[in-house]
């Protein structure tokens, strides 16, 4: 087995999420560095807030199921006095779809939807209509849509979400598939590290999938956002918008490498969000 560096960890280590990061690296076979996030949480198979930078291979546990879960936030032309937050959220709960498996009850026409109508993945091709069904719908748990103030007094629409139940369904099936199970399986748990090759037919064919699920959360929460500032009657003034389930191909020290994060975005300088 290849040796691995100790994974860098940033605030307080929790062991478990330390030991559950060294597995991945191990599991890989290859050089791969780790770092942990200060607010770092052992997860399905890789730790919420981790982060590996991989060689040849990708890792989907890695990215996790809620592929390109992320958030928006935009701040708008309304100063705070002009807001009545109980009388906007009121309207938000009634306009958006909020909880699991939700349709959308306003069709929403997007080019994201046409891509996936022609993936190249099958599989992909298969869920259009879910895709169609769900995008700019917010989900369940932890996702959100919510208004907030900032210093300067102007209001600020958040949102946190994902690729809703196209993403989930992408992720669960090449995961079954890269355990050479039938596609519709449930995924065991908690999943062994697991990864593809990134020069196999099956490893292309998820980081496509992959990014077109990351084109679709994307979509939806520029829906959502864009649909929230008309019951706002507000206008958009800056936006910072990421997604923190996701692995980029990127350069480090002369290499490319493919960083999975989990619960984790890329910080170049300067970045914002």
């Amino acid at each position: 087995m290849t040796t691995t560096s100790e994974p860098l960890v940033f605030g307080p280590a929790d062991p478990r999420s330390v030991e559950q990061l060294r597995n991945c690296q191990q599991a890989s076979g290859e050089l791969a560095e780790g770092v942990l996030c200060a607010d770092h949480h052992l997860g399905y198979s890789m730790p919420i807030g981790g982060v590996m930078a991989l060689r040849e291979k990708i890792m989907p546990a890695g990215v996790g199921f809620d592929i390109a879960c992320g958030n928006c936030a935009v701040r708008t032309d309304m100063p705070a006095s002009a807001l009545d937050a109980g009388a906007a959220m009121d309207e938000i709960a009634r306009t958006l779809s909020f909880g699991v498996g939700r349709r959308n009850s306003e069709p929403v026409d997007h080019p994201v939807l046409d891509e996936i109508a022609r993936a190249n993945f099958e599989r992909q091709r298969g869920m259009a209509r879910l895709a169609a069904d769900q995008l700019g719908t917010i989900g369940g748990g932890n996702h959100y849509v919510d208004l907030f103030v900032d210093d300067a007094g102007w209001v600020w629409v958040g949102v946190h979400f994902g690729s809703r139940g196209f993403g989930h369904k992408t992720a669960a099936g090449f995961l079954n598939l890269m355990r050479n199970r039938r596609w519709a399986d449930t995924p065991s748990e908690p999943e062994r590290p697991g990864f593809m090759e990134l020069g196999t037919d099956l490893g292309q064919a998820y980081v496509e999938a992959m990014e077109l699920a990351g084109r679709y959360a994307y979509a939806g929460r520029e829906w959502v956002v864009a649909r929230v500032l008309q019951i706002l009657g507000a206008g958009e003034t800056d936006r910072v918008h990421n997604h923190h389930n996701f692995a980029w191909r990127e350069e480090h020290g002369g290499e490319t490498l493919w960083v999975v994060r989990k619960g984790a975005t890329p910080a170049w300088p300067g970045q914002r969000g």
